[in-house]
């Protein structure tokens, strides 16, 4: 709100004029008062503002009366927590309306599922925005400081359209008045999971044995996480059936909540384990095909005109040469990762610039998908510590997985990297013997709880910033 100090000087003079026309009425009595008030209340106004500013500097000197105008790392900090904010909300909203979907159906949750996409859409544009201001454009300063609004706002508008739907939302679940069918559906899939948990560990000590350390590094730990989680649900929703059972409604629909954001996070966590198995068995089956279509692609590339200088062709070539003999030698010696193999392969041979058809693109695709995949589970099951540029790069990635196979690649494993960077330096306030053992640290770094009270805080809802943490204990 902009509040301009000359606002008052032309409401002064119409009083004057009407006094000097000799005529006074009750309206003229008051109009003068109005305006003082409102006088005494910005100059109070402006008072506490330049004194709680007074406070906060750090070297003595006058206070300006003109408060200064937000720099560019004010702009910079907005942008990069709108969009974490924006981020999060989406995620959380998808995942609770896939539990409104299993027991009401499609139909009943179109209207929230249009939201969603909506919403999807403003996140997907601010992304882009804020990754080409990465990159650099726009060049000129007020134009960057106006893309930064512009993610601010486009989040904004993502928050609106799921805050918009909230209420409603809540109205067809109606976890307060009926939760009876709503823990049915969270203890089906939360029995489901245990029994694949189970088959997941089993899947992750054969594929340590098949590959080498690097080809499972993706999922390390991931089934500890699990079972952290899924201990998490157990208590939770345990609370929530004893909750409802006892006529508290409402710590029964918090209970629940939390409850499914587990669920939801130990599903991400095992169907990693579960698709990098698949990845690898498939690039595994791929690679003695991708040496082969590797070596026609270097013999074309020798046949023909050469598109780039003799020098630089010859280098390229070499480098190729290197990376196919080197994979060869790697499927003699024992162990070794598939997909790293497919990748040093398809980019060494695309480096040649030969063609695009045949088994090297279906070889690029599959390694682009893994790496996209699994940065994604990591900042989905890590969300509160992760930051800005790493789901940036994310999503650019995974708008580049159309086409840009190699640079959807490099992208998500810079997300990657940048997450579990945000993960180490963040840590967690919930880290005692106590909060491990109820997997309540885990809750609180994947973002299933908000981190606000000792407790973790309420469970994250289907909803924008202003309406996802709604599922709060009143305050006693």
């Amino acid at each position: 709100m902009t509040i301009r100090a000359e606002d008052p000087v032309p409401v002064a003079g119409v009083t004057a004029a009407a006094a000097e026309e000799g005529g006074t009425s009750p309206a003229d009595l008051i109009l003068p008062l109005v305006v003082v008030a409102a006088a005494v209340v910005l100059a109070g106004y402006g008072y506490l503002r330049r004194t709680r500013r007074a406070r906060s500097r750090t070297t003595p000197g006058l206070v300006s009366a003109h408060p200064p105008e937000p720099s560019a790392r004010d702009f910079e900090r907005q942008a990069r927590a709108s969009l974490v904010a924006a981020d999060d909300s989406v995620r959380t909203s998808r995942e609770e309306l896939g539990f409104a979907e299993a027991r009401f159906g499609p139909q009943e949750v179109e209207p929230f599922a249009a939201a969603l996409r909506a919403a999807e859409t403003e996140l997907a544009a601010a992304f882009a925005i804020r990754r080409r201001y990465e990159q650099g454009a726009p060049e000129d300063e007020s134009a960057r400081r106006q893309a930064l609004v512009g993610i601010v706002g486009r989040c904004a508008e993502t928050g609106r359209r799921l805050d918009t739907e909230a209420a409603g939302f809540d109205q067809l679940r109606s976890l307060e008045g009926g939760m009876s069918e709503a823990l049915e559906v969270a203890e089906g899939r939360f029995r489901a999971l245990a029994a694949r948990t189970k088959d997941a560990d089993t899947v992750q000590a054969e594929l340590r044995e098949r590959y080498s350390p690097s080809a499972t590094a993706p999922i390390t730990g991931y089934v500890e996480q699990a079972k952290d989680r899924l201990v998490f649900a157990t208590t939770h929703l345990n609370r929530a059936r004893q909750s409802a059972d006892s006529g508290d409604g409402d710590r029964a629909a918090r209970e629940l909540r939390a409850a499914e954001g587990a669920v939801v996070q130990a599903e991400v966590l095992v169907s990693g384990v579960e698709r990098l198995a698949a990845e690898l068995k498939e690039a595994a089956g791929l690679v003695p095909a991708v040496l082969s279509g590797g070596e026609a692609e270097v013999a074309e590339a020798r046949r023909r005109p050469p598109l780039v200088p003799e020098g630089e062709l010859r280098a390229r070539l070499a480098h190729a040469d290197a990376a196919l003999s080197a994979v060869r030698e790697e499927l003699t010696r024992g162990p070794y990762d598939p997909l790293d193999a497919l990748r040093r392969i398809t980019r060494a041979v695309g480096l040649l610039g030969v063609g695009r058809a045949g088994v090297i693109p279906v070889a690029a695709l599959l390694t682009a998908r893994s790496t996209t995949s699994a940065a994604g589970a990591f900042i989905a099951t890590h969300r509160a510590a992760v930051g800005a540029e790493a789901r940036t790069r994310l999503a650019e990635a995974e708008r580049l997985l159309a086409a840009e196979y190699a640079d959807a690649d490099d992208l998500a494993q810079e997300a990657r990297d940048l997450a579990e960077r945000d993960v180490r330096a963040h840590g967690n306030p919930y880290d005692g013997p106590t909060d491990h053992a109820s997997g309540l640290a885990g809750a609180v770094l994947g973002g299933i709880l908000l981190g606000e009270e000792p407790d973790g805080g309420p469970p994250a809802s289907f909803g924008g910033p202003d309406t996802r943490d709604r599922r709060r204990l009143p305050r006693e």
